[in-house]
């Protein structure tokens, strides 16, 4: 029996920079989560990722990633997509300097 689809975002990692971007609604890349688009229906959220692994030049690895909605937009349900939106964790930098 297949699993029931949750909601997700595409993400990925800016392939100058290296750091991890969501696709928002718009198809521009974003640094936030909260501007992430959230993807309730499965169909859309496999052509948003397909459209997204053809940006070659802009990204690599993207995939859809569990989310759910928070009260400022998407939020993860695992560790990792949590731990991946804070940064490196190899010193003090980038997001987590803010």
């Amino acid at each position: 029996m297949p699993r029931q689809f949750t909601p997700k975002v595409v993400t990925a990692n800016a392939l100058l920079e290296g750091d991890v971007v969501y696709l928002s609604a718009d198809g521009s890349w974003t640094r936030e989560l909260s501007r992430a688009e959230l993807l309730t229906d499965e169909a859309d959220a496999q052509i948003r990722l397909i459209d997204a692994q053809a940006r070659a030049d802009e990204v690599v690895g993207a995939y859809l990633a569990d989310m759910e909605e928070g009260e400022t937009g998407p939020e993860p349900t695992h560790f990792r997509e949590d731990f991946r939106r804070t940064g490196p964790s190899n010193y003090f930098h980038g997001k987590q300097a803010s």
